[in-house]
């Protein structure tokens, strides 16, 4: 889909979102308090954030739960699943594209800057031809991941392009896909009563 194309149900960049600017300028109310909590009571630890998977009998869908919140991942029909919810590879993709909304949210929001609407579009590869001949060492994971952000405001080019440059320095899910990782992992097996 280009940037051109229509998107049902979606306003185009020509008709700005009613309320982006009100709303950001509650987040940056919200943002100062969080900061000022934070000079105040300085943390003295990192925050633990957790999710957890569990894989349904019967569906294989997997419920991931997050705090009191709940993203349901399945798979198309094709790979006997409901096609209940995104998969796992897509997921990540939104989750980058959430990430990179909401830190130029803040950003906006810290710096002042009107934004009237805000998009951000992610799209990566994922080879199905993996393990077949001539495609033997073809990347298991998305891979060539590209996003494009598409904003509205009153602010020019290049106040705007500015703004980008402290997201992309900033964004935690960003850096967390660019940046090498310490990933670690256990196994528990638990008998069958079976």
């Amino acid at each position: 889909m280009t940037d051109t194309e229509e998107r049902p149900g979606l306003p185009t960049l020509a008709e700005p979102l009613p309320g982006l600017r009100e709303f950001l300028a509650h987040k940056r109310t919200a943002l100062l308090a969080l900061e000022g909590k934070r000079r105040q009571e300085p943390p003295d630890e990192p925050i633990v954030i957790r999710a957890h998977t569990v894989a349904e009998g019967r569906s294989g869908v997997r419920r991931i739960r997050i705090r009191e919140h709940q993203i349901i991942s399945d798979s198309p029909a094709e790979f006997a699943g409901y096609d209940l919810g995104p998969g796992s590879p897509e997921i990540q993709l939104g989750v980058l594209s959430s990430c990179l909304a909401h830190i130029f949210e803040i950003t906006a929001a810290r710096e002042q800057d009107p934004l009237d609407e805000l998009r951000v579009e992610v799209e990566g590869e994922i080879e199905p031809r993996r393990g077949t001949p001539g495609f033997e060492n073809a990347p298991v994971e998305p891979h060539n991941i590209r996003y494009q952000v598409f904003v509205t405001s009153p602010a020019g080019a290049e106040r705007i392009d500015e703004l980008f440059q402290i997201v992309e320095a900033q964004c935690p899910i960003l850096a967390l896909l660019t940046n090498p990782q310490t990933i670690t992992g256990s196994l528990t097996l638990t008998a069958s009563h079976r």
